[in-house]
This record gives structure tokens, C-alpha cells and sequence, in this order.
């Protein structure tokens, strides 16, 4: 079986570690895959994306453990999602609005039978006490709704969706990557639905206008550039460079892409 684990834990401190352990404990024959662990801390927004962008990539029967907790110890729940393909387990924080974005169907339950939990429960480490071993139970095959009552109505982030007009979208910055790409809340399906024959498209950020090209390298090294990425959305880069720091621009940046008649 395999798992796979996103958090904001950072790699400096003990706690992927742990929680492996705590899992592996459980389960010894348990394939543990790292999403990534340098989540922004406390940015549920983040990881929700990060998350929406791997998970469809997995086996399907993958589980999901994601602890990006800012309200760890507080009254809010945790959840077990079961879509068609996969299991996720994350605090109800909103963590897995985009996996419902992506997922036909999601049954939802809250986690509560403490016959699961590590002892003792921690207020601050529900990772290593809560999700941790609910995930390695689940592993072994208990039944999702073993650990706790249905959750017809789980938290949602509000997520910032483009505004579409006919010659141009309005959008902005949601994600920066390791690389200082940043990712818009553009997705390449928007773009390709919209492209007439004898058009392209352009992209004006901070009054900088780019192209819509293919590749990094289709711009000279140090130069910014405008392009579809891997994880499906437009993104705007420096090639061989750091288009965060070159642009000074972050998430939330405002941007526009406009459709131009190659005639004009």
C-alpha cells in the first residue's frame, strides 16, 4: 500500500520522522511517498494547491496524509475523505478544496474513534497522535467509516477563480514555486477552449507584457517568459533565473492575458 505525506513540518526538525515511525509501526510493509514538507507553515491555501496538483498522479488506492494544521488542539475536526480513486486525511481546514475541485464524488467523515489514536493525544502533534495512526489503520484495510460519523459538509477554501471576458482574463498569483515560478490561477484549459485560429495570446504583469511561448528556453537566459507548466496552469518564469525576485511579484500579484489577432 502506498502513502503519501504532505505537511508543513520542514525538514530541520524531527516530525516527518516521527510520524513515519508512528505509522510505520503500525504498518511495517507501508510504502510512504513524500509530497513535500516545505508547505509555507500554516498556509492551508498552499497546500491545497500542491496537493491538487500530485494527487491525481499516484496509483489509484493511494492514500492521502496531509497535516498543514494552524488549528491543531482547537474544536476543528479531522477529516477522511473517499473519492473515487483515493483516500485523503487532513485536518477540515479546507486543506482538500481542490481534491473536491478534481474528485466527481467525495464521502466525507469525521475522525473521532480514539480506539485509533495514539496515547497520549497531544494538543499540539495530532499528526503524530490522530492522523498518523488513523492513516496506518486505514492502510491495513479498516473500513473509513470505522473511524467516525459521516461529514456531509466540509470546509471549503474560497478560491480565487479568474474573471473571463471575451478579449481578456484577469487573474492573479497563487503559488510560487522552489524555482520562483509563479503559477497563475490561469488553467491551460482555459486558454486552449478560448484560442481561435490566427490569435495568440499575451500576458501583462506589473507592465511588463509577455508572450505565451512553449518553453523556458525560448527566451534568452535571464529573460522572463510566459508558459503553460506541468501542474496544468500558466506560469510566468525567468529562464535560468527567479521570476519572483525578478519581478518582485508574490502570491496575490494581479495580472491580465489578452488574446491578440496576429493581424493587429
Amino acid at each position: 500500500m502506498i502513502l503519501a505525506f504532505l505537511s508543513d513540518f520542514g525538514l530541520k526538525d524531527p516530525y516527518v520522522g516521527i510520524v513515519k515511525a508512528v505509522m510505520l509501526g503500525i504498518n511495517p510493509a507501508l510504502r510512504i511517498v513524500d509530497i513535500s514538507h516545505q508547505i509555507a507553515p500554516q498556509n492551508v491555501m498552499e497546500a491545497s494547491f500542491v496537493l491538487g496538483s500530485a494527487f491525481r498522479e499516484f496509483p489509484m488506492g493511494t492514500s492521502f496524509l496531509n497535516v498543514v494544521d494552524p488549528g491543531v488542539g482547537s474544536q476543528r475536526i479531522g477529516l477522511l475523505a473517499v473519492t473515487e480513486h483515493y483516500t485523503f486525511l487532513a485536518p477540515d481546514n479546507g486543506l482538500l478544496s481542490m481534491v473536491f475541485r478534481y474528485s466527481k464524488k467525495a464521502t466525507c467523515f469525521s475522525i473521532e474513534n480514539s480506539q485509533y489514536f495514539r496515547r497520549p493525544v497531544s494538543n499540539t502533534f495530532h499528526g503524530r497522535d490522530i492522523f498518523a495512526p488513523v492513516a496506518a489503520h486505514l492502510t491495513l484495510g479498516i473500513e473509513p467509516q470505522s473511524f467516525g460519523p459521516s461529514c456531509p459538509d466540509p470546509v471549503q477554501l474560497t478560491w480565487p477563480e479568474p474573471i473571463v471576458k471575451e478579449r481578456y482574463i484577469e487573474g492573479e498569483v497563487i503559488y510560487i514555486d522552489g524555482f520562483g515560478n509563479l503559477v497563475l490561477n490561469v488553467s491551460a484549459d482555459l486558454i486552449r477552449h478560448r484560442e481561435p485560429i490566427r490569435r495568440q495570446f499575451r500576458v501583462n504583469i506589473k507592465g511588463i507584457e509577455l508572450s505565451l511561448l512553449s518553453t523556458y528556453s525560448d527566451v534568452a537566459k535571464g529573460e522572463p517568459i510566459a508558459l503553460i507548466g506541468s501542474s496544468g496552469y500558466l506560469e510566468i518564469a525567468v529562464n535560468q533565473g527567479n521570476a519572483a525576485e525578478v519581478l518582485r511579484a508574490g502570491v496575490g500579484e494581479p495580472l491580465v492575458i489578452r488574446k491578440v489577432s496576429e493581424l493587429e
